[in-house]
């Protein structure tokens, strides 16, 4: 009998976001399902890793017949523990993270910890998909790509990922039938115009809230920006190496030979 292929899934969002329950309710379909996922949400966090201060697992009964844990520490934790504690006699087939609730295209990958998550997981050399709807509201419609969710994994699983081990896909926020399909795109630049809005808590003290408004800089025609925006489901192969190969030999001034 043919073993079913292990999924690990995750997010940023926690474990109980809809948007994991959405995940997980696709993933269990197409094969052996396990779940990893912070206790609390955990946005924005990056790469980020627990150092200072011991991480916590227990074991959750949330998802019908799916072994699933919560994590006291980051998405990139929670990644960690499965690869190297909790599944380590086993091989993790997939990771699968999100969905996030709101947009990862872009320079958001940077800061994501949906994405931090599943680049954490390549970088263990396992296939890795992050997935995000372009909706931050609580009720998000994530059945409006589902389809397009399971289609992609079954196409990865099956196939596996060439020249890369990790996927940016980001879905737009539309109804079913306006997903026009998915395309594979470059990550669009662009950049966040910050705002510290100041404010004053009960014992009178000051504090600052950021704020901002993302601007897109980038008019080429396959970024993810622009599939995003013409109603396509965006797909970004994507890496660690943040080495810009083509300034090197512009660079090669900047070095010396001590004899």
């Amino acid at each position: 009998m043919k073993l079913k292929k292990l999924i690990l899934v995750t997010n940023d969002d926690g474990i109980f976001a809809p948007g994991l329950k959405a995940l997980v309710g696709i993933a269990k379909k197409l094969g052996e399902v396990v779940v990893v996922a912070p206790n609390s949400p955990q946005s924005g966090m990056g790469h980020a890793i627990t150092i200072n201060q011991p991480l916590r697992i227990h074991k959750v009964q949330i998802f019908d017949d799916v072994e699933s844990y919560e994590c006291s520490g980051t998405p990139v934790d929670c990644v960690k523990i499965a690869k190297n504690v909790l599944f380590k006699e086993r091989t993790i087939d997939l990771c699968i993270s999100g969905i996030n609730h709101g947009s990862n295209a872009s320079i958001n990958i940077i800061y994501s910890g949906t994405m931090s998550a599943a680049m954490e997981a390549s970088l263990e050399k396992i296939p890795s998909i992050g997935f995000s709807l372009l909706d931050y509201s609580f009720d998000a419609d994530f059945d409006a790509s589902s389809h397009f969710i399971s289609d992609l994994i079954t196409k990865v699983l099956n196939n596996g990922l060439v020249n890369c081990r990790l996927l940016n896909v980001n879905i737009p926020k539309l109804r079913k039938k306006e997903i026009k399909g998915t395309k594979i795109c470059v990550q669009a630049e662009g950049n966040w115009i910050e705002e510290f809005k100041e404010g004053r808590d009960p014992r009178n003290e000051v504090y600052y809230w950021l704020t901002g408004q993302f601007v897109c800089i980038d008019d080429r025609e396959n970024t993810d920006l622009k599939a995003l925006a013409d109603g396509y489901i965006s797909i970004v192969p994507s890496g660690h190496d943040l080495t810009i190969h083509t300034a090197i030999p512009d660079l090669k001034y900047l070095e010396s030979h001590v004899e």
